[in-house]
């Protein structure tokens, strides 16, 4: 028989030391690809990415280049020439992919470990030169300061076996491939607790005592056939020799020395059926598309739940779901069962997850792994992306989480700003209400006004918190209030004035940041309103049925969303809690 082949020794991007952990992405860049043009588009990598934008600027094309990449030695990693901007070839601007990783030892080799940025960084890129061909990978020689073509981590398929493996859910994919996903997704969680099984080196373990008692059942069916295997051995020698003289036949019926390669515990095509309790079982492909979703959302909540409770090998691949547009066909209850299945799948310590949306229901910035990622084009055609909120980067309390969290779950649309427009944050309900009802009355001369309630004035400071992070231009609306209650006794919403101003930090040069206050409260001030009895109904009630009223509402938003200087009474731009004192 043929020596058996000795496989190469793997090349782990892990190191040996089960103390260090394990190396992380941290930044995926993009440029020449699809849509994307010579100006790069850099992501910023977290636990939970999520990519918001408009239409066609690129979103699914970011997603895209990290399978890509990692695909490569395969047809997957080839590009087509519409994959090249404007299908054409320019050998000046070819596609290119960066991934930058994150180690945290000398596994690689100190040659490849950047440590300009402060961190331990190991670049790797691709570039392709021509449609259907493999690309060209080349590392960054930290020594020479320049790319070489020479690669940390050895060939494709070692560095790749260490990576995140790349699970990418397109919008509009397939039934075929939709299931295909999802069927990958289960078999994995399977393949896990199996690799589990493998990895306890217990000779009492349930596994080790299957491979002893299948070794034992192989050898004595072949001891069995010995007497029938020899006869069949002499009857073919004899006929094999009327040919060719001095050769012989010998069957070798050896058991199987290596049993842990050959057992199979599940079927390679597995199926996934669906359908009524007593009635037909269908594949997946023959359900609904928000059938296929729902399903799709179920295996993964099931990842999340589940893969914690089982202690894997320490080998495991790690995972990056790459999701375009989760939302697409769900139902709203569905759509936030799917929001809560996206945000705890990281929790397992073996997922990270990057998707695009158009729905803020996919934006909870109350959580402290998530970043979210503005792509869009610029005035001269590039693409960018720019990463307007990072919870690392940022100070937010525990009272700053918890408002955000509760404000996420009273109005899942809170995060509506995070896609651009311009952006005023009102108290309460009232406000709300009414200025709603002003921009249904001209959708076209307020189609960007993103109004924010936030139901509360230290909620005001949290989300000031966050739109200060990434430089955002906004308006605040809140009540003035009174320093004193009727009792007579410290109004709290009073002390809240000075932490707004304080935080929104207002400047009388700067019209970025506006803050205005009603006095002494938004009914009273604009509807004469002093009763606390469907307020936001009442105010509705008098825009519709006095012209008066609604002109004075309509001029009060043009103020807040900065066409317009012309305050109406009973309201006051201010930038020291002092101005709000001389007017108790």
């Amino acid at each position: 028989m043929a020596a058996k082949k000795e496989s190469a020794p793997e090349v782990s991007l892990e190191s040996n030391d089960p103390n260090v952990p394990k190396p992380r992405l941290v930044k995926l860049i993009v440029k020449n690809f699809r849509c994307i043009g010579p100006a790069s588009v850099e992501i910023e990598l977290d636990d939970i990415v999520i990519l918001v934008g408009a239409n066609n600027v690129g979103k699914s094309s970011i997603l895209r280049a990290y399978k890509l990449a990692m695909s490569q030695g395969s047809v997957a990693g080839r590009l087509a020439l519409d994959d090249f901007p404007n299908g054409q070839i320019d050998p000046a601007n070819l596609p290119q992919i960066e991934v930058q990783t994150v180690v945290y030892d000398d596994t690689v080799g100190k040659r490849w470990v950047d440590e300009s940025s402060g961190e331990r960084i190991v670049r790797e890129c691709w570039t392709w030169s021509q449609d259907g061909a493999d690309p060209q990978r080349q590392g960054w020689d930290a020594n020479d300061k320049g790319w070489a073509d020479k690669v940390p981590w050895g060939a494709p398929g070692y560095a790749n076996s260490r990576r995140p493996e790349p699970y990418f859910i397109d919008a509009f994919d397939n039934p075929d491939s939709q299931a295909k996903e999802i069927v990958k997704l289960l078999r994995q969680e399977l393949d896990s607790r199996l690799k589990a099984y493998k990895a306890d080196g217990d000779s009492e373990s349930e596994y080790s005592k299957l491979l002893k008692q299948l070794g034992k059942i192989q050898k004595k069916i072949v001891d069995e056939a010995q007497e029938q295997i020899q006869d069949v051995n002499v009857k073919l020698t004899e006929l094999v020799q009327l040919v060719f003289p001095d050769h012989r036949v010998d069957f070798d019926a050896r058991p199987e020395e290596n049993l842990d390669d050959n057992v199979k515990f599940f079927k390679s095509d597995s199926q996934l059926l669906m359908g009524p309790e007593k009635g037909h079982m269908s594949t997946i492909q023959k359900q609904g598309s928000g059938a296929r979703r729902t399903l799709l959302w179920t295996a993964i909540k099931f990842l999340a739940e589940n893969t914690r409770k089982v202690k894997s090998a320490s080998s495991e691949r790690p995972h990056l779901l790459l999701m375009d547009e989760p939302e697409i066909c769900l139902h709203p209850n569905a759509i936030r069962e799917a929001c809560k299945a996206l945000y705890s799948l990281p929790s397992t310590g073996k997922w990270q997850v990057m998707a695009t949306t158009h729905s803020p229901i996919f934006i909870d910035f109350s959580q402290n792994n998530t970043t979210i990622v503005r792509v869009e084009k610029t005035k001269s055609g590039d693409i960018e992306g720019t990463t307007v909120f990072r919870p690392s980067s940022m100070s937010l309390s525990d009272d700053d989480k918890e408002n955000l969290k509760l404000l996420n779950i009273c109005d899942p649309y809170v995060a509506e700003f995070f896609f651009g427009g311009k952006i005023v944050i009102v108290e309460g309900d009232t406000e709300y209400t009414a200025f709603k009802y002003i921009i249904s009355q001209n959708p076209e001369l307020y189609r960007d006004v993103h109004i924010i309630r936030a139901r509360g004035k230290y909620t005001i400071v949290s989300l000031v918190k966050v739109l200060n992070h990434f430089n955002a231009r906004y308006s605040i609306l809140h009540d003035m209030d009174n320093p004193l209650t009727k009792k007579n006794t410290a109004n709290s919403a009073w002390a809240a004035n000075g932490q707004i101003i304080s935080e929104a930090s207002p400047s009388r040069e700067n019209d970025d940041v506006r803050v205005y206050a009603s006095l002494p409260n938004f009914e009273e001030a604009y509807f004469g309103l002093t009763s606390s009895d469907e307020k936001p109904y009442k105010a509705l009630k008098a825009i519709m049925e006095d012209k008066t009223k609604y002109e004075k509402i309509g001029m009060l938003l043009d103020v807040l969303v900065g066409t317009s200087n012309k305050l109406p009474a009973n309201c006051v731009k201010w930038f020291e809690i002092s101005e709000l004192q001389e007017l108790v």
